[in-house]
């Protein structure tokens, strides 16, 4: 029987204390394989400086020190993985997530006032503003009466480690490592504070989807979007990728450090909730992180390759 406990471990991101099953990882899928490695851009391998020293970095997030690094040449995607993907992943496999084999995943409050009295199991210790629903999940991400109507380009959420990595199976990709994707997400800048400089809406014009107002009871939606923004929102980096700050948080292959607990997994690039009273994590070096079977409303990923398909395994 599953203990339906919530609480959390990272200020961001809601987490689970038990675990369903964990199911073996689909097959590799040789067509999505070759779709998936067409639509993606091809980064060239170098060196960077990694990490940050701000004093506005979240105490324990262990952002630095900065320390040149190498990373070698791969293929990343320019979107992170949308409603639709995910739903031909299924479609094609019969997969189920976490979020369905427990059955509840984590919804922000202002989404779920709708929600039926008996569907509620509570809140978040530590985090009132997210709320355990039963039959939220990747399709019906703001509960049971949910749906993925005038969503289907939107990030897939609701998945967690595990669904991440049976995705990353079908698909013939994988996770990034904590340096690839900061590599891929400062786009080619040096010691720059975000994906695109040092200002956070340069002349006024907003760079991506984060909180506007007060949180967690008044979002202004000044970026134009209270939820999830269309994968392609905004302007790309300038390697040409959408959306890695804000929006949602993305899994990697990383774990979060070499003493924590096992299956505790770095998650990289903010999500629409962060604002700068609570979590200004939409910075390019800043990171969280969650426990490998937990899910929300908020957290995605997006699918990095080899550039020579070869067996990888994961660091920080």
């Amino acid at each position: 029987m599953l203990r339906q406990v919530a609480t959390r471990l990272g200020a961001t991101t809601p987490l689970r204390l038990s675990s369903p099953s964990r199911p073996s990882l689909p097959k590799r899928d040789p067509v999505a394989a070759m779709s998936m490695r067409d639509r993606m851009i091809e980064l060239p391998g170098g060196s960077f400086e990694m990490g940050s020293e701000e004093r506005s970095a979240r105490l324990g997030d262990a952002e630095g020190p900065v320390r040149q690094v190498e990373v070698d040449a791969l293929l990343v995607a320019p979107l992170t993985v949308t409603n639709d993907d995910f739903d031909r992943f299924v479609k094609a496999t019969g997969y189920r997530t976490q979020a369905e084999q427990f059955g509840w995943s984590y919804v922000f409050h202002l989404f779920a006032r709708d929600i039926e009295p008996g569907k509620v199991r509570g809140s978040a210790h530590g985090t009132p503003w997210w709320i355990a629903v039963d039959g939220a999940d990747w399709c019906h991400p703001d509960g049971p009466r949910s749906s993925l109507r005038n969503r289907r380009d939107h990030p897939v959420v609701h998945v967690s480690h595990v669904d991440a990595l049976a995705y990353s199976s079908w698909s013939g990709t994988r996770l990034p490592t904590e340096r690839e994707w900061e590599y891929a997400a400062r786009g080619g800048l040096h010691r720059k504070r975000y994906a695109w400089g040092d200002e956070l809406t340069p002349a006024g014009k907003h760079m991506c989807n984060i909180w506007q107002g007060v949180f967690p009871q008044i979002n202004t939606a000044e970026d134009g979007y209270i939820g999830t923004a269309p994968a392609k929102s905004f302007t790309p980096n300038g390697y040409g990728l959408y959306n890695v700050a804000g929006n949602v948080w993305e899994w990697t292959a990383s774990p979060w450090d070499e003493t924590s607990r096992n299956d505790v997994w770095a998650m990289r690039g903010g999500s629409y909730l962060c604002h700068l009273s609570y979590c200004d994590r939409y910075r390019v070096a800043a990171r969280t992180r969650n426990t490998g079977d937990s899910s929300s409303g908020n957290v995605g990923f997006r699918i990095v390759a080899n550039i020579e398909p070869s067996e990888f395994e994961g660091e920080r």
